[in-house]
């Protein structure tokens, strides 16, 4: 299989204290990896750090073969320019715990707004995308509204359409269902488990250990900024090998 995503010696700081501390992760291309672990743990931070949304203190991502955020000179590894961050940054779909969805457009324009400015497609193929993904992710009837019309689970799903929109290579959610009342997290869940069989490689933080049970092809431990323990879904979460996934999942379930 062809590695899609490969996270080496990841450290990222905030002042004083360092929040990831060397992490190594591979993601094999269509492969679901679904990150758990406690609050604080550095789940969010290693996504962020994935697009470069942080950028790391130290070690290297590189997604499709391309290092992430910085190009390599004689001189060394040196910060990429914005603009082409931005455009590399077409290739990482992004779903954050908040929708941000953009409250003055429509579902429809929410998600063809990106194709237009960063992949400068005319607007009738940029709609034409658009509607379809609304449809795939089941809003087909939502093209004319607006966030504030829609529930939370709908607008989740619309900023799912948005990344999509995008073309990605690698879809990464931050704890996607987390702002959700209870009876919309199985409708966004849905909407991601098409996805993992579509195909799409995925990295999922999330805390809905049934849901990684379900989708995930490998699930990835983290505590304390770093990866504790790492293997298939169904032999990570019943049986577990290191104490700290045993007292975390103890917790949970």
């Amino acid at each position: 299989m062809t590695e899609m995503v490969i996270a080496k010696k990841i450290r990222k700081r905030f002042g004083d204290t360092e929040v990831l501390h060397g992490l190594d992760l591979t993601v094999q291309a269509g492969e679901v990896v679904c990150l758990i672990g406690p609050s604080g743990s550095g789940k969010s931070t290693l996504l962020r750090c994935i697009n470069h949304l942080e950028r790391p203190n130290g070690g290297t991502v590189t997604v499709n073969g391309e290092l992430v955020g910085v190009v390599r000179k004689k001189s060394g590894l040196t910060p990429m320019r914005p603009a082409q961050l931005s455009k590399q940054r077409t290739d990482i779909g992004m779903v954050f715990q908040s929708f941000n969805l953009f409250a003055h457009k429509t579902a429809l324009e929410n998600v063809a707004l990106a194709p237009r400015l960063a992949r400068r497609e005319s607007r009738e193929e940029a709609v034409r995308r658009a509607e379809k993904l609304l449809a795939q992710v089941g809003l087909a009837a939502f093209h004319n509204s607006y966030p504030a019309e829609m529930s939370g689970g709908q607008q989740q799903r619309v900023a799912i359409a948005r990344a999509l929109a995008m073309l990605p290579k690698v879809m990464l959610f931050d704890e996607p269902t987390s702002a959700l009342d209870p009876e919309l997290v199985g409708e966004v869940l849905d909407v991601i488990r098409t996805l993992a069989r579509h195909g799409m490689t995925m990295i999922i933080a999330t805390h809905e250990l049934s849901f990684a049970r379900d989708v995930a092809d490998r699930v990835v431990f983290m505590d304390a900024g770093q990866i504790v323990e790492s293997g298939p879904a169904r032999e990570v979460l019943a049986q577990p090998r290191e104490e700290r996934t045993r007292a975390f999942l103890s917790r949970i379930l």
